[in-house]
């Protein structure tokens, strides 16, 4: 069975389904619940849904949402190291998900700030490692995490990276974030993420632009599928028709579905048709894990 090592951010997600549009400065009606969340962690409980080990890298602060946090991890049976070790509280993603089930999220990534080149495990055992870009957005993990991808390529290791949402990315420069790029084996991003990195107005050109970088480029293109090109071979794949409730975790699952099935076949079109039904499923629920049930 191989294991993929998920580095990044594990978090509390607060998500409110909104029933109508906002009224700035007055209520606006809402469902709010509470989720296990943070990038690196979801996607780490979707690996463990296709036969494949996980193990995850990330901190939460000594708190009880901390312990509730790393308790939910063993349900899934995702392995981890040393979590709780920060003195700054537990991450929180705030969530707001309107009547079309699309999200805007507000991330605070609290004890995540505080990963070390030491939280990285042994690498005997894994096959494939698959990095947050909060991980590297955030200047107070930055240094730590690029020492992580350093030892993750001396052993020839590949390294799958999603950078975030495009908002995310803003707060480095275009070219900070292509240098980290260049450094991973493959990317993942959406639509809208990669023709904002790829520095173009049609996906066909982003994807073109952004593989100076690197040999895999994966675009997810929601309700038309998602597509992939690696080195000179080229495929796009339809989306897998489901009723969207909410789309939080999407990415999540889509990177969960593909990294396993590629790293298994190096076969684009599976690993894409893996992807898109891992988050056909995440989709049709609410929260951005899979169901333990």
């Amino acid at each position: 069975m191989k294991k993929v090592l998920c580095i990044g951010d594990l978090a509390l997600d607060v998500i409110a389904q909104l029933k109508e549009s906002i009224n700035y400065g007055n209520d606006t009606a809402s469902r709010i619940s509470t989720h296990p969340g943070g990038q690196a962690a979801n996607v780490s409980t979707w690996i463990t849904r296709t036969n494949t080990r996980a193990q995850l890298v990330a901190r939460v602060g000594n708190d009880p949402v901390g312990f509730a946090l790393v308790s939910d991890l063993d349900k899934y049976g995702v392995e981890h190291l040393n979590l709780m070790r920060s003195g700054r509280p537990t991450g929180v993603v705030v969530i707001l998900v309107d009547a079309n089930g699309e999200r805007t999220m507000f991330p605070d990534n609290g004890a995540n700030a505080d990963l070390e080149v030491s939280d990285l495990p042994p690498l005997d055992d894994v096959d494939g490692v698959y990095l947050s870009g909060y991980a590297l957005l955030d200047f107070r993990s930055r240094d730590a995490v690029l020492a992580m991808v350093k030892k993750v390529k001396a052993t020839g290791i590949p390294i799958f990276f999603d950078p975030t949402t495009t908002g995310a990315m803003k707060i480095v420069s275009r070219e900070e974030v292509l240098s980290w790029v260049d450094l991973m084996d493959g990317i993942l991003l959406n639509a809208e993420e990669a023709l904002y990195l790829g520095d173009a107005t049609d996906i066909e050109s982003a994807e073109e632009n952004l593989k100076k970088y690197t040999p895999l480029v994966v675009i997810k293109l929601g309700s038309r599928g998602a597509m992939a090109v690696f080195n000179d071979q080229s495929v796009r794949v339809p989306a897998v028709t489901t009723n969207v409730v909410d789309t939080t975790g999407a990415g999540d699952s889509f990177a969960a579905g593909f990294i396993p099935k590629w790293l298994e076949t190096r076969d684009l079109e599976a690993a894409l048709s893996a992807g898109t039904s891992l988050a056909a499923k995440c989709v049709a629920t609410v929260g951005a894990r899979p169901p333990l049930n």
